[in-house]
């Protein structure tokens, strides 16, 4: 076993944030006199507010779900005030781009040219309900009604299907801009959100519009198939980014901010949050965790997206790597739908575990080719002409889409049951899922790539079990800062990662083993292995690869990786979090 080591908490004058497969970075000036964006954290709200003005500060945010506010400053005035009491962390702010800020000279980046057998315009079918069984909900009128999704992301494509829900009823319960501090509510008499945007143009970009259609999408195929998971959710969309893809820390955290704040009025049960950053501290110093556990604490389930910087290990990012929430992989069909026998984990799909030890991600979904709402302007659109089906359908890969299809999940959770909090729906989540297994019972990926497995809609509204989730984690003392948790997840003197038991041994199902599931670098984190066969999703007979996604592999006895322990020292394997980030490009097709 590794030698234990200490880190601590990381000042960082410059973050680089990046939705799904983008980033941009913001250096500080080395002239002193000139101001930069921080955000600054402090005991209270006002407390920091009335230091940072008395220092000669600029606010331009309020960040009260975190205690913070983003101000500029100079880099004398932020000595000063880190020597102030009352005032606990200073943050560097930096530019947040979204996945649409490609290379602008490559349409198709080496991906699929689009042309597929979904097909396009009105006849427009998009395969992923079917393969989480999503449609056999929607027959049952398992829908999502009544339960808000809230999208934070480049904004909302205000066109059928997305602004209207399967009934054709106005959905669109507000619409609220970070970048600017403005909202848009919904006007009543049957008028959405967007009726009284004065002329605001919901979304440029177009991430932000493909990511609530796969959650959410109202629009039915010629097939009489949903495109969207939960097509009855009402929903709300928090625009964080402009049309070029960039915002700023700041703004995210403003935007969650909102969310919690209008959760009870909006009836918002779920956050989705398609983004992803390298991590540059322990999930509880980083400050826009901190407003994703606040959420998650205040009864909001938040879906995080692991991020697409996989196939290497620990390679989950912010805030995918939070203990609580639930982070979603990639799979893709391969784009034979109805041929289960070639489906694989996406190469891109980030892999855990997470630098506390966290295992991450805790489920996978479609995330590959897939067909969503987008306008044939929207700038990701325009550098991807390739990939633009007609009559605003557009395909995309990314874990941001998985992430959207589990937001889905959850709202069709929560609309068979409106009491369950975070946490067991996150239990449902995973007791629900069928991990990919070998023809010896044996997994085909590691708990470190799938988690649980492949979601399904249907076995997981219709499971009833909801304790296996957080086991022995306390928000409220992480977010008070008194406690904090490592999970199972250690690596040997070989490099090698494994999961411990209660006692630290090696833990298997059913018992401790002297080679435990190891998971080696030659076995996991190559190309060359995992990604050539592919792994049937479904739970019929093993096909001719001998893989099998199926259910009561790890998961009958509960989910003892998931649970959590005290943090001391703790385990940390690499020294990555002092590298500085690297810019992700856009995901081929898979």
């Amino acid at each position: 076993m590794n030698t234990i080591k200490n880190i601590k908490s990381l000042l960082i004058a410059t973050i680089s944030v990046f939705m799904i497969a983008g980033c941009a970075g913001q250096s500080l000036s080395d002239n002193a006199a000139e101001r930069s964006s921080f955000i600054v954290q402090g005991t209270d709200l006002a407390s920091v507010k009335a230091l940072v003005t008395m220092e000669g500060g600029e606010i331009t945010h309020e960040l009260g779900v975190i205690r913070a506010v983003a101000a500029e400053l100079t880099i004398e005035q932020v000595a000063v005030l880190e020597s102030t009491a009352g005032i606990r962390r200073i943050y560097g702010n930096a530019a947040v781009e979204t996945s649409g800020k490609p290379d602008k000279g490559n349409k198709d980046n080496g991906g699929d040219d689009g042309s597929t057998d979904e097909g396009i315009a009105g006849s427009a079918y998009t395969e992923f309900p079917s393969l989480v069984d999503a449609d056999v909900l929607h027959d049952q009128g398992i829908d999502g009604w009544g339960v808000t999704i809230a999208v934070l992301d480049s904004g909302i494509y205000s066109g059928p299907g997305i602004t209207q829900d399967r009934y054709g009823m106005d959905r669109l319960k507000a619409v609220y801009d970070a970048t600017i501090d403005h909202e848009y509510k919904e006007g009543g008499r049957g008028k959405s959100a967007v009726d009284f945007a004065d002329g605001f143009d919901i979304d440029e970009n177009g991430h932000g519009s493909h990511v609530a259609g796969v959650a959410a999408s109202g629009k039915l195929s010629d097939a009489g198939k949903y495109n969207g998971i939960a097509p009855a959710a009402p929903l709300v969309a928090v625009k964080v980014f402009d049309a070029n893809g960039v915002g700023s820390y700041a703004d995210v955290i403003r935007g969650v901010d909102w969310v919690v704040a209008n959760k009870q009025n909006l009836q918002i049960r779920v956050l989705n949050m398609s983004l992803s950053a390298p991590p540059r501290s322990h999930y509880w110093d980083d400050p826009l965790n901190q407003a994703v556990m606040a959420a998650w604490e205040a009864g909001i389930v938040v879906v995080a997206s692991a991020g697409n910087s996989g196939p290497d290990a620990q390679s989950i990012g912010v805030p995918g790597n939070v203990p609580y929430v639930i982070t979603v992989g990639a799979m893709t069909d391969n784009y034979t739908p109805a041929d289960g026998s070639d489906d694989r984990l996406a190469t891109f799909s980030a892999v855990g575990p997470t630098y506390e030890g966290f295992v991450k991600p805790e489920v996978v979904a479609p995330g590959g080719h897939i067909v969503a709402s987008m306008e044939g302007t929207d700038q990701i659109a325009v550098d991807h002409s390739g990939f633009y089906m007609g009559a605003n359908f557009f395909q995309m890969s990314g874990t941001s889409q998985s992430t959207a299809v589990v937001s889905g999940i959850a709202a069709l959770i929560l609309q068979m049951q409106p009491g369950l909090a975070p946490d067991a729906v996150k239990c449902k989540i995973m007791r629900g899922a069928r991990p990919a297994l070998a023809a010896d019972g044996s997994l085909a990926y590691s708990v470190f790539q799938q988690g649980a497995g492949m979601v399904n809609a249907n076995d997981s509204v219709y499971d009833w079990n909801y304790d296996c989730a957080n086991n022995g984690l306390d928000i409220a003392a992480d977010l008070a800062g008194t406690a904090h948790f490592g999970g199972r997840a250690n690596q040997d003197a070989n490099g090698d990662y494994y999961l411990m038991g209660l006692d630290g041994y090696l833990w298997t199902d059913g018992g401790v083993d002297t080679n435990g599931y190891l998971w080696t670098d030659g076995y996991l984190w190559t190309d060359g292995y995992l990604w050539t066969d592919g792994y049937l999703w479904t739970d019929g007979s093993i096909g001719a690869n001998g893989y099998l996604w199926t259910d009561g592999y790890l998961w009958t006895d509960g989910y003892l990786w998931t649970d959590g322990y005290l943090w001391t020292d703790g385990y940390l394997w690499t020294d990555s979090l002092t590298e500085s980030a690297s810019i992700n490009t856009w995901v081929e097709q898979e």
